[in-house]
């Protein structure tokens, strides 16, 4: 059974389900952690000091509403549209990222937010 934790932005709380790869696991380990993310077109990532490698499942296009660890800068990626990277309408990591699972519901919220915000998040 996947992970379920959730995501405090914005005075909303969203739930996402984690998938089980090893880069996930890692990731929950941080929990509960509040992570200071900016904006790069329409995904938000920040620093969450999660030091990994690219898995084999890395990849660089990416799902509405997913998440994923950036190794490059050992950041949580948010996804919910093209970013500056997309060549259409899905939204591209600017370098593989590793995906550690989605969000749950309606995640077209976060385009009315602002260039800098703070994620509480939680087991």
């Amino acid at each position: 059974m996947p992970d379920t934790i959730r995501l405090k932005i914005a005075h909303r709380t969203v739930e996402a389900e984690l998938n089980d790869s090893e880069t996930a696991r890692m990731f929950l380990e941080l929990l509960p952690i509040t992570i200071s993310m900016q904006r790069w077109g329409e995904e938000y990532y920040g620093d969450c000091g999660l030091k990994v490698r690219p898995s084999g499942d890395a990849r660089q296009e990416m799902d509405i509403g997913e998440l994923a660890i950036w190794p490059s800068g050992n950041a949580l990626c948010i996804f919910f549209g093209p970013t500056p990277a997309s060549t259409g309408e899905k939204p591209r990591a600017v370098s593989p990222a590793n995906p550690i699972g989605r969000m749950k519901g309606d995640v077209s919220f976060l385009k009315g937010l602002t260039g800098s915000i703070s994620v509480e998040i939680e087991k």
